[in-house]
C-alpha cells in the first residue's frame, strides 16, 4: 500500500490540498478560493483552519508545497509573492511543520509543476524537461535527471522575467494571461465588428478565454494576436534551448487552454530562433496534468523528503 502524502498549492487565486502517494494519483482534494485583499495572513488563516480536518481524516507522512513565488527551497523561506502581499521572508516550511508536526518541503510552484509533468505527465520519458506556465504570470521550471534544477537562491528558470529587448520588456508583460487580455482589448477597439469582438462582448477581464473559439472561426485579429504571442514566447524559449537543451518543452497554465493552435505556433516560431546546429530543437507539447500539475508535483516533492531517523 502506498504511503499517503499531502500536496499543497498556494497561488494567487487558489489554495489547494491533495491527498495522494508516490504514483501521483490524487485520491482526495480540497480547494479554496484566495482573497488577494486579505494577503498572505488571510491565506495562512485558511491553511490553519483547513489543515486539522484534513490531517484528522487519514494518516499522512509528509507534506510537499508548491508556492507561487521565489522560494529558498533548502529552508522553505519565501522570498516574496508577486501576486499577493504579506509573504516576504516568511518561514513557510518551519511554520507548516509546526502546525502539522510532519516533514515539509517547499518549492516554487513552476518548479513543482515541472516535476509533476516530468514524472507523471507530458514529459514522461524525456530528459531534460522544461515546463512553461502561462497564467496570471509566466513561470518556468527545469527538471534534469528527474530532479528540479536549482540555481543560487532564491530563484531559477524565471523565464517570465527574461527581457525581450533592450527596453527591458519581460516575457511576462507580453505573454501572461493579463497581457494577452490587454492585446485583445486593444485589438477589438480597432476591429469592433470582428469575430473576436463579438465573442468578447461586454466582458472586461479574462478575454483570452475567447481566443480559441475565434481562432476556430479563422478570425484575423485572433490569428494576429496568437502569432505575436507565440513569437514572443518562442524568442524567450530560444534562450532556454541554447542554455539547457531540453528534450521537451511542456506548455501549461490557463493560456495553454488555447490548445493546439498555440502549441503549433510556438513550435514553428521557435525553430526560427534556434541556431542551425540545434535544429529542429525540442518537442513542444501541451501539459497533460492541467490544474493538477502543481499538486501532483507537490506529492512528488513530498516523496523526495528523506525519511526521519
Amino acid at each position: 500500500m502506498e504511503p499517503n502524502y499531502l500536496g499543497i498549492e498556494i497561488g494567487g487565486t487558489k489554495l489547494q490540498f491533495v491527498l495522494g502517494g508516490p504514483s501521483g494519483k490524487v485520491l482526495q482534494r480540497w480547494r479554496f478560493p484566495v482573497d488577494k485583499a486579505q494577503g498572505g495572513p488571510g491565506i495562512r488563516e485558511q491553511i490553519e483552519s483547513a489543515l486539522p480536518g484534513i490531517l484528522a481524516g487519514t494518516t499522512i507522512s509528509r507534506i510537499g508545497v508548491g508556492f507561487g513565488g521565489p522560494v529558498d527551497w533548502k529552508t522553505g523561506q519565501i522570498c516574496r509573492s508577486h501576486q499577493v502581499e504579506g509573504w516576504t521572508d516568511f518561514q513557510l516550511g518551519t511554520w507548516l511543520q509546526s502546525l502539522a508536526n510532519l516533514p515539509v518541503r517547499v518549492d516554487n510552484d513552476a518548479n513543482v509543476a515541472a516535476l509533476g509533468e516530468a514524472l507523471h505527465g507530458a514529459g514522461g520519458g524525456c530528459n531534460p524537461v522544461f515546463y512553461l506556465t502561462l497564467g496570471s504570470g509566466v513561470g518556468g521550471g527545469l527538471v534534469a535527471d528527474r530532479r528540479i534544477y536549482h540555481g543560487a537562491k532564491p530563484g531559477e528558470s524565471e523565464i517570465g522575467h527574461l527581457r525581450l529587448d533592450r527596453s527591458r520588456t519581460p516575457v511576462e508583460h507580453r505573454c501572461s494571461g493579463w497581457a494577452v487580455d490587454a492585446r485583445i482589448r486593444e485589438g477589438i477597439r480597432n476591429h469592433p465588428r470582428g469575430v473576436l469582438a463579438q465573442l468578447v462582448g461586454q466582458v472586461h477581464a479574462g478575454e483570452a478565454r475567447f481566443l480559441a473559439a475565434a481562432l476556430a472561426q479563422k478570425d484575423e485579429l485572433a490569428q494576429r494576436i496568437l502569432g505575436e504571442t507565440a513569437e514572443d514566447l518562442a524568442f524567450g524559449l530560444s534562450h532556454v534551448v541554447h542554455l539547457f537543451h531540453p528534450e521537451i518543452i511542456v506548455v501549461g497554465g490557463g493560456l495553454s487552454l488555447v490548445g493546439e493552435p498555440l502549441r503549433a505556433a510556438v513550435a514553428e516560431a521557435l525553430a526560427k530562433f534556434v541556431m542551425e546546429a540545434f535544429r529542429p530543437g525540442p518537442k513542444v507539447v501541451l501539459a497533460a496534468l492541467g490544474e493538477d500539475a502543481v499538486p501532483v508535483g507537490a506529492l512528488a516533492l513530498a516523496h523526495r523528503i528523506p525519511p526521519q531517523t
